[in-house]
């Protein structure tokens, strides 16, 4: 049975030991009900992990040993991109969260068309924040010690500027034609396009082909929003990746 695993910012703490975050804590022995003694993983999200144990629990303070560093690393080779038209609440927190476990590079959410949620100043800051805490999770929960990048953009258009400039642009649309997703395996980084529920508009579809976005219907099915990239992106550890199926 793998050890519990915490991210913990604060590489100081890690390497020498001291008292946990207060949230770290309150996971560990109010939720968990780790007790003195047990041991537990720290992540920074900058690379490899630390093995620790409790060393004394006094109300709310738990302080942990020092760590001990093991480099190992997690990450696929396969860079990949998803960029996401903004869809219902619980829908984004579950293609965030197992997007992450899929290896994903980044993650980078973006209204539409059709998109029902619109976030703006206080509201954007906190779903942003909110997301932050799902990869956190997601990373703690599958072993990776890295984080992916998280970005809102305002616009598509926002985010053709900061695509890279290698690799493979696949646009997953449920109204394209089937079988015109190119999976072989890229050279540079896969950037995956999703619309929300309703999809990308057709004003939208031919931007994103004009951004150099290719591709169309995954297989004979229409896929939902929550389903296509994660799908696309088990493909590609498959095919292209660290899977090794």
């Amino acid at each position: 049975m793998s050890l519990p695993r915490f991210h913990c910012p604060d590489r100081t703490l890690l390497v020498q030991g001291g008292e946990l975050p207060r949230e770290v804590a309150h996971h560990a022995v109010r939720v968990l009900r780790m007790g003195a003694g047990e041991e537990l993983v720290l992540f920074d999200g900058q690379g490899g992990e630390f093995c620790t144990r409790i060393m004394t629990i006094e109300g709310s303070r738990v302080k942990v040993a020092a760590g001990s560093f093991d480099p190992v690393e997690r990450e696929s080779p396969l860079r990949t991109i998803l960029i996401q038209g903004l869809c219902a609440t619980e829908k984004m927190d579950w293609i965030f969260q197992k997007a992450v476990e899929l290896g994903v590079t980044a993650l980078w959410a973006v209204p539409t068309e059709r998109s029902v949620i619109r976030l703006k100043g206080e509201r954007e800051a906190r779903r942003l924040e909110h997301w932050h805490k799902v990869i956190l999770s997601a990373c703690a929960q599958c072993g990776r010690n890295r984080i992916p990048e998280l970005r809102f953009f305002g616009t598509l258009y926002d985010c053709w500027a900061k695509l890279p400039a290698s690799g493979l642009r696949l646009l997953l649309n449920p109204e394209g034609r089937p079988g015109g997703t190119d999976l072989a395996p890229p050279d540079g980084t896969v950037v995956l396009l999703v619309g929300p529920e309703g999809g990308l508009s057709a004003t939208e579809i031919n931007q994103a082909h004009q951004a150099g976005f290719v591709g169309g219907r995954v297989g004979p099915r229409i896929l939902r929003t929550e389903t296509a990239a994660l799908a696309v992106l088990a493909a590609l550890q498959s095919r292209c990746g660290d899977w090794g199926l």
